[in-house]
């Protein structure tokens, strides 16, 4: 029988049954380099949740309002958000790191009712004007003195206690219905709002269960917001180390470390750059992680350096999970890391990143690149295995829009019957074994006097030992589009004379036919990339330096 209507917050009520006074979630404090933590079991998370979804209501904050919540991870942001859920309340989700002019875009598209913040978020917000003609209702979390006052809002605390002392009735949603907006962190384009469902949601649980193995009992090292909610949902634990989510890199690995070994996680969610930083602080301190027996990365391309490093805290047979996917679409494929060591050499050979094979119930297909529209879905579209193309698919995890950007939509949707085809924007192929190979984003591709994609030629050169990374732009010489490489070299090592590095460059080039033609290289200093996870490169931002500096 399908079921029509869900709510992410039945897994918690049923957690709460259950297993009431098992640890939902834990959160650490720094304070002084001193580490403190508060916890919260499943029974008092969803009964503080139901009080909450009241006194919200009370407030008259309804079903159906949406309400930007920039909250930082907390006990108050896990009770915050199912009280919204539970409540048909629409939560918007921003990342903070988008930047404020990102910030004020996607506020003034969601149109928010309500806006739920700490201090500092409120003052930014009285300030910069954020959500000004849409926000009826303002509340503050947390701060004091002249911080709280300077918020302009109504303090969480302050609101009436309810008076009813029975679950709250949770609202459940249609599968077609809205039950979030989580906008994209503009680190490839303009931010944009996915429109989620509980059916969304629902799928991503289900996939964590059946194709990642997580069993209700897990402790997770939680250090991804959104991430961090399925923990409760699945019955197990969110660890909440102490840290900057949105700046990874500057995490301090000793909390972390601190925090696995104190709750002996047995599940990690760490993005590129926080894997690349654990890893190298365990290889320094010679620290192992005996607890932990999963570590799912997603966010962008991990390095098989980093991945090797990282694996040498965990047991023989731990596994690092390569997730591939996007906000839009999570997740699509999963490769583990063993058999990612095995493709080391191809995709040293400009064959592309190997990235699993599909999970459960997700259909992945490659058409031709082209930005034109695609409406429907035909079924000559898709290319044979081994043919480079735009990467389509098709799942239960699969949004279905953006939010108030229709061109957006038609731009990225492929009606197929009753289901919605999600095109990613990333190109590759499929391989015989049915492998899906990830050669880059379809935008990064340069076409010149043949097409050249950014990851089979970058990984190429980046074989050469002074090389750190590379990045494959597009540049204009005498009105023609040619490829050049961006070159960022690895600073611990002593480089070669200019002269002799460039040779060796092209030398590189000569010896593959998707890098024959590529003779153009500049030195770069320190590549743009995101703060998130110090992984993708701002290839606009060094295509318009590369532009200024080449001189035929």
């Amino acid at each position: 029988m399908t079921i029509n209507t869900a709510n992410i917050c039945q897994h918690l009520s049923h957690a709460a049954k259950h297993i009431p006074t098992e640890l939902a979630v834990a959160v650490q404090t720094a304070q002084s380099g001193s580490l403190s933590y508060q916890e919260i079991d499943f029974k008092a998370l969803d009964a503080d949740s139901d009080d909450m979804a009241y006194r919200l209501n009370a407030a008259g904050i309804q079903a159906g309002m949406k309400a930007v919540l920039m909250v930082t991870p907390s006990i108050d942001f896990f009770v915050l958000t199912f009280a919204l859920f539970k409540a048909g309340i629409i939560p918007i989700l921003v990342d903070p790191g988008m930047g404020v002019k990102n910030l004020k875009q996607c506020f003034e598209e969601a149109k928010p009712d309500v806006f739920i913040g700490i201090s500092k978020a409120n003052i930014a917000r009285r300030v910069l004007g954020w959500g000004k003609p849409s926000v009826k209702h303002c509340l503050n979390v947390g701060g004091s003195g002249l911080e709280r006052w300077l918020a302009g809002a109504k303090n969480i605390d302050s609101l009436p206690k309810a008076e009813l002392n029975t679950p709250y009735p949770i609202q459940l949603l249609d599968n077609s219905q809205m039950a979030a907006i989580l906008f994209t962190s503009g680190s490839t384009g303009t931010p944009k709002g996915v429109v989620y469902s509980h059916a969304m949601f629902e799928a991503q649980i289900q996939a964590l269960k059946h194709d990642y193995g997580i069993k209700p009992g897990e402790r997770d090292l939680a250090t991804f917001p959104l991430f961090s909610l399925f923990g409760p949902a699945l019955g197990m634990a969110s660890i909440v180390p102490a840290m900057d989510a949105s700046k990874p890199i500057t995490a301090n690995p000793d909390y972390l470390f601190a925090a696995i070994e104190k709750y002996q996680c047995s599940n990690m969610f760490v993005n590129p750059a926080l894997l690349e930083r654990l890893g190298q602080a365990g290889e320094q301190k010679e620290h192992k992680l005996p607890s932990v027996k999963r570590v799912i990365s997603a966010g962008a391309p991990a390095t098989i350096s980093s991945i090797k490093r990282f694996s040498q805290m965990l047991s023989e047979g731990v596994e690092v999970l390569n997730s591939y996917g996007a906000t839009e679409s999570l997740p699509i494929s999963m490769m583990p890391s063993s058999a990612l060591f095995d493709t080391t050499e191809s995709t040293d050979k400009g064959k592309g990143i190997c990235v699993g094979k599909p999970i459960d119930g997700v259909d992945i297909a490659i058409i031709d690149i082209t930005e034109d529209v695609i409406s429907q879905w035909d079924e000559s579209l898709p290319l044979n295995s081994g043919e480079i193309g735009e990467i389509v698919v098709k799942g239960p995890m699969v949004s279905e829009s953006y939010y108030q950007r229709d061109a957006a939509t038609a731009s990225a949707k492929i009606a197929d019957g009753d289901i919605v085809r999600h095109r990613m924007g990333d190109v590759g192929y499929l391989d015989d074994a049915g492998h899906l190979w990830m050669c880059g984003r379809k935008a990064h591709r340069v076409d010149s006097n043949k097409r050249y994609f950014s990851i089979p030629c970058e990984r190429v050169f980046n074989t050469h030992q002074q090389v750190k990374r590379s990045a494959l732009v597009a540049i204009e010489v005498n009105g023609a589009t040619v490829p050049l490489l961006c070159v960022e070299l690895d600073k611990g090592i002593v480089c070669s004379t200019s002269k002799l590095l460039y040779q060796e460059l092209l030398d590189i080039a000569e010896k593959y036919p998707h890098t024959t033609g590529i003779h153009r290289f500049l030195i770069h200093p320190d590549f743009p990339v995101d703060v998130r996870h110090n992984a993708k490169i701002f290839r606009e931002k060094l295509s318009v330096w590369a532009q200024k500096q080449w001189k035929e």
